[in-house]
């Protein structure tokens, strides 16, 4: 089996919770290099974050990657952190610009992911291994393709291990960024972000908000099943391990698998990998 590593997102009530260690639960036989756990936006969802890496790696064994963002975290609160997953042996960290959270002012003291990165190498040096978000289909705030290449590159330049990319469901968008980031001079390993598919609408309102491109013919064979949900999941599972296996076959370095803390839509496709 190739590298997988998996995202979780912090739980906020009780059953959210035990959610996430059945998830844990269930797919930790996958022996994943690690989890990683995304990070809410301002105020008390920071807590979150540290709280739900601490439940994977200390009752689930788990390997964890915290996610960092630049947005609504000051120098302070981010040396903070990081001094904190040190102490705790974390070895990984995710660091990301960030959304600008709905009503806050600020956006912290970082502005971009590039000097999120560079200050984490400045306090930390080599202890936390650094992966950084990357667009195949390009970000949906970038101005152009090679713009967003260049903040891709910037990221790198400034310290980054590796990359984790936004998913997406054309392959050949894949190749073609790897292909171009390395004629930058690239040479991290860029890991595809894999979106098992569940439901058809809520994957169409996530594609719709970060720019992810659903294909035609996937879209057209989902909405003729309506709303069987069972034949939807089978068909997503098909659809999405084809194309991992595609990936791989063609250099992927591994896959990183957006749970969204459910089990079922991962395991379907990783149980076609085998």
């Amino acid at each position: 089996m190739p590298a997988i590593s998996f995202e979780f997102f912090p739980p906020k009530t009780d059953e959210q919770r035990a959610q996430l260690d059945r998830t844990a639960q269930l797919l930790k036989p996958h022996a994943p290099d690690y989890a990683s756990v995304t990070f809410g936006a301002g105020g008390s969802t920071l807590s979150y974050t540290g709280d739900t890496v601490a439940r994977l790696h200390q009752r689930h064994g788990l390997n964890v990657a915290p996610h960092l963002s630049c947005m609504g975290g000051t120098r302070a609160e981010i040396t903070e952190l990081l001094d904190g997953y040190r102490a705790a042996g974390y070895r990984r960290i995710v660091a990301l610009r960030g959304d600008m959270p709905s009503g806050m002012a600020s956006a912290g003291d970082f502005r971009y992911a590039a000097e999120l990165v560079r200050f984490i190498r400045e306090h930390s040096g080599s202890h936390f291994h650094v992966e950084v978000a990357a667009y195949p289909e390009t970000h949906p705030q970038a101005d152009d393709a090679l713009a967003d290449l260049r903040h891709f590159k910037a990221k790198v330049d400034a310290g980054a291990n590796g990359a984790i990319t936004q998913y997406f469901f054309n392959p050949d968008a894949y190749f073609r960024f790897v292909d171009d980031a390395q004629r930058l001079g690239v040479d991290v390993p860029i890991v595809p972000g894999i979106m098992p598919i569940a439901n058809y609408s809520q994957l169409k309102r996530f594609s719709d908000m970060c720019g992810a491109e659903i294909p035609r013919w996937i879209a057209k064979r989902m909405q003729a099943h309506g709303d069987d949900a069972d034949a939807i999941r089978a068909l997503g599972a098909e659809v999405v391990a084809q194309m991992c296996r595609r990936l791989l076959q063609g250099g992927a370095p591994g896959l990183h698998f957006y749970t969204l803390n459910r089990a079922r839509a991962t395991q379907a496709v990783l149980e076609q990998l085998h």
